[in-house]
């Protein structure tokens, strides 16, 4: 059972996102169309969720998380664009639409996936919190997104995709911390910033984040081969095509199952100190362990 405020976050979300974008006839118009092409071509919106629902932990008030929310699923965003291009991941299917670089081309997708990246500060710039938590907020992205985060595991997987390379688990495990589950802890943490959590209380949503990051990815794995295109809204089996490290090509599918398991029971077990005021965050963790795209 979802939460009945998703929707709602998902609205709210989804008019911030319409609002921080530049609008379609405003000069250099290829480039802004490419952008919203990306950022509004639907989506889970799982990370902005992750904001609202983290702050709702502390009874933040969701005008302060709008602009996190916004900037986690523009550098998403982002990455997504820049995944897809035929350099990196080379796929044609997003969300059930063209990618951007096949809906525009290579050169406004690169442009606009930059530019995209540079929103989400401009954005997060704004929050509506003080000096020491706005600054607090830009770190936090800066360091998911950065080499230590997003782009370092994108590095990593690359270079293990079609090497021939076994990785071990511990290396599975490093490579997705930083490519999958950087930016949703940083969403997690982003909420708890604003709504002024205390150091225990952000440890627990960290260890709540680290474990549904690594959830995500094992249940993307998984569908990668047990989903369709249709369903998914983007090319299903590409991970065996192309020979990339996946937890069900390392450790096997019923042991990748029983993972979920445990990595559902540990975000259970984060969550308890928080009681019911957490009780989005574990519907959330629910969606990320079942879902079916």
């Amino acid at each position: 059972m979802t939460d009945p405020r998703f929707d709602a976050w998902r609205a709210r979300a989804d008019a911030a996102l319409e609002a921080a974008l530049p609008q379609p006839q405003t000069q250099p118009q290829r480039l802004h169309a490419a952008m919203r092409h990306a950022a509004l071509s639907g989506g889970k919106r799982m990370r902005p969720l992750l904001v609202y629902a983290s702050g709702a932990v502390f009874d933040a008030d969701e005008k302060a998380l709008d602009a996190p929310a916004v900037a986690v699923e523009l550098i998403h965003a982002y990455s997504l664009v820049h995944d897809d291009l035929p350099s990196m991941d080379d796929d044609a299917l997003r969300r059930g639409q063209p990618t951007a670089h096949i809906a525009f081309d290579e050169a406004s997708a690169i442009l606009a996936g930059d530019a995209l990246q540079s929103l989400a500060f401009e954005v997060l710039a704004g929050t509506r919190v003080n000096d020491a938590t706005r600054v607090a907020l830009l770190r936090a992205l800066a360091l998911a997104a950065g080499s230590a985060g997003m782009c370092g595991g994108q590095a990593l997987d690359l270079a293990a995709t079609g090497s021939g390379a076994v990785l071990s688990i511990d290396d599975m495990q490093r490579l997705h911390e930083m490519k999958t589950g950087a930016l949703i802890r940083a969403a997690v943490r982003m909420g708890g910033l604003c709504g002024g959590g205390d150091g225990p209380s952000r440890r627990a949503l960290d260890r709540y984040a680290d474990a549904l990051g690594l959830a995500f990815q094992i249940r993307d794995d998984l569908l990668d081969i047990e989903g369709d295109s249709a369903t998914l809204g983007k090319t299903a089996g590409k991970d065996a095509a192309q020979a990339k490290a996946t937890f069900p090509s390392v450790i096997g599918i019923d042991a990748s199952r029983a993972r979920l398991r445990e990595l559902g029971a540990e975000m259970a077990d984060a969550l308890a100190p928080f009681g019911e005021h957490a009780d989005a965050l574990g519907a959330l963790a629910r969606m990320a362990v079942e879902r079916d795209r």
